[in-house]
């Protein structure tokens, strides 16, 4: 079987080297397509191309990769049960899970994000649609390069791998996450606002990249909002898996959650989580307050977006609303957190050193929008603590 593979770097290697790419799927199509995607790139290279996760295994130390690309369904060794295999030779790989809308794909890909995979990316069908294998294009490049950068600023250059230096990484039993940053310079704090003096009627949350494990953490530690206020959540997520990951909100919160319908109510004590492949927003109905649905053309590259949950819950709840950016790439959410504070609002976004991708709350901080950057644990007492009356 011929493999591709790229040198290995020198022990002298500098965090401005080409990310190190690991291609594996039992397509020799996909393969293909990956592999010229990411060596068109100036800060990438294919550090191998490989048909199956028994491959990956046997030759990750030789190969060395930052970043590997890795099929669910192949041959001799499958995707999930490579990933454990992985991480044991290089605990600071960098994983994304592709695979196909199904569900049993679907439910694979949320248990290798618990089994430490970093994210995970659907494959289009048939690479002859345009539009799902640009979609597929743009997509894998970003997660590639935003969790790479990541790892680049927190991990020293030197691989961990038998016949290098040791790096000083988490212990093998700590759950795999944002890695603990270098020594740094002081830098000045950014501005915060004052919470809005409006009592919080509705939590909206926006999140991306990381987010499925962040919001699981998170539900299962508000349910004295939830039993009060609407909670409307929009994940960047396509079909199929946010039909899963409601169910996992719905286990982890202990209270009803689903993907929102078009027309339906919304009350208090429910958990609506936009659909994968349509935006949300809310809309007054009389005296109720109604879901949205609508097939229009992405926002800030996504579908479902943010910004259009957030911009339309102003003419709902005005002053009244409650925002929280969680972990995810690009700045989607921002534009709409704006709108949010202008009308009133307050947000808060979740810090960069508990984020696996600081791109969208970080957006949200540096436009000086937020009353609270905060890390993931300390998010739900302050929310609590918000919508029992506290305006601090």
């Amino acid at each position: 079987m011929s493999v591709a593979l790229a040198s290995s770097p020198t022990s002298n290697s500098t965090q401005q080297e080409p990310l190190r790419v690991m291609v594996v799927d039992d397509s020799v199509v996909i393969r293909g397509l990956i592999s010229r995607w990411v060596g068109s790139e100036p800060d990438m290279v294919v550090a191998a191309s490989l048909r199956t996760g028994l491959d990956a295994v046997n030759q990750i130390e030789r190969v060395n990769p930052d970043v590997a690309v890795l099929d669910i369904e192949m041959p001799e060794l499958d995707g999930i049960s490579a990933l454990p295999l992985l991480l044991a030779k290089k605990r600071n790989l960098i994983i994304i899970m592709a695979s196909t809308l199904t569900r049993r794909n679907a439910e694979i890909s949320f248990k290798a994000l618990s089994l430490g995979a970093s994210d995970y990316i659907p494959k289009p069908e048939s690479t002859r649609e345009q539009a799902a294998a640009e979609t597929f294009h743009h997509d894998l490049i970003q997660k590639i390069r935003s969790l790479g950068a990541k790892l680049r600023r927190n991990v020293p250059a030197s691989p961990n791998l038998p016949g290098h230096a040791t790096n000083p990484l988490p212990a093998p039993d700590r759950p795999r996450g944002p890695l603990s940053r270098p020594l740094q310079a002081p830098v000045a704090p950014l501005a915060r606002r004052a919470f809005s003096s409006h009592a919080p009627r509705a939590l909206l949350i926006g999140s991306s990249t990381g987010g499925p494990q962040a919001l699981m953490t998170l539900v299962g530690e508000i349910g004295a909002v939830i039993d009060r206020f609407p909670v409307l959540i929009t994940q960047h997520m396509p079909p199929t898996f946010t039909t899963i990951l409601a169910e996992h909100l719905a286990r982890s919160s202990h209270r009803p959650a689903h993907e929102a319908v078009d027309g339906e109510i919304v009350k208090a004590g429910r958990i609506y989580l936009a659909p994968g492949g349509r935006h949300m927003r809310v809309v007054r109905r009389g005296t109720d307050v109604a879901i949205a649905l609508d097939d229009g053309p992405p926002v800030n590259f996504c579908k479902p977006a943010v910004d259009p949950l957030f911009s339309s819950a102003i003419d709902v709840w005005q002053g009244g609303i409650l925002a929280v950016v969680l972990t995810g790439m690009g700045s989607d959410g921002m534009r709409g957190g704006k709108e949010i504070v202008a009308a009133g609002g307050s947000v808060i976004a979740q810090d960069e050193a508990t984020s696996v991708v600081w791109g969208m709350p970080g957006a949200a901080a540096n436009a000086g929008i937020c009353s609270a950057i905060l890390p993931l644990g300390q998010i739900a007492p302050k929310l609590v603590r918000l919508f029992s009356g506290d305006r601090s």
